[in-house]
């Protein structure tokens, strides 16, 4: 009998594409992480205009407190939400996203809250204001944010000084140009600046954009003429209206 060795050769041909499609198929439906184990762990901070108080290293180490560090643990293992959630438990953290991959990696992003104006008041307290009104704890992290002295109740904080260096921050200018503002018990604000022997009145809280804008004229066409050391207190209480007081000799 003779042997049909094309016929042979093709039905080979044919079982070992079918037993790879069975390994192939197998192999794709199978979850990866049932097996493998997180080889990565990325963490990415969103920063602002002003420097945040989080660092990767500092997130690594909550994360390893909370035995929720994913590194070298089974994929399956990992919960992308626990992370989160434990994350979002940090006054420092606005929002936190984790996901996973079939790589074995880990990703997490976080949005942190950006303090405007650190708070020095009078009866004591000490924290920071940030972008949103939101009160953050006092941290050990040196931070080049405007220093807030004076009668300042954390109500104030919330509903005015939060708008106030949320323009300071976001205005180049005055961003280095403000060192501390003071808090009378008005109500009103008194600015110290970083350049001029000068206390800048700016009144009632109201109107700082324009207020500031009328300073920053002031300081082009007037001041650097006069010379900065030339008058001791400025008043932009009024519209329109620049009021100096002469230093004395």
């Amino acid at each position: 009998m003779s042997v049909n060795w094309k016929k042979s050769f093709i039905i080979l041909i044919d079982m070992a594409l079918a037993v790879y499609l069975v390994l192939a198929i197998t192999a794709f439906n199978r979850p990866d992480e049932l097996s493998d184990v997180c080889t990565e762990v990325k963490i990415d901070i969103e920063e602002g205009v002003v420097k945040g108080f989080l660092t990767p290293d500092e997130i690594k180490h909550e994360l390893q407190h909370a035995r929720l560090y994913p590194l070298g643990d089974p994929m399956s293992q990992v919960s992308a939400r626990r992370i989160e959630e434990s994350l979002v438990k940090n006054p420092f953290v606005e929002s936190a996203q984790c996901y996973k991959t079939q790589s074995g990696r880990v990703f997490i992003h976080l949005k942190q809250r950006l303090p405007v104006a650190r708070v020095k008041a009078d009866n004591g307290e000490d924290y920071y204001v940030d972008t949103h009104g939101n009160i953050m704890p006092n941290t050990q992290f040196a931070s080049d944010l405007v220093i807030v002295s004076g009668h300042v109740t954390k109500k104030y904080a919330k509903n005015v000084l939060a708008n106030v260096g949320n323009y300071l921050i976001q205005n180049k200018m005055w961003r280095s140009q403000a060192e501390q503002l003071n808090v009378l018990t008005d109500g009103s604000i008194e600015m110290i600046p970083r350049v001029g022997e000068h206390i800048i009145y700016l009144g009632q809280p109201t109107d700082i954009a324009r207020k500031l804008d009328r300073l920053e004229k002031f300081y082009k066409y007037g001041l650097s003429k006069a010379g900065w050391n030339k008058y001791s207190y400025i008043s932009l209480e009024f519209d329109n209206q620049i009021i100096c007081k002469k230093k004395r000799s």
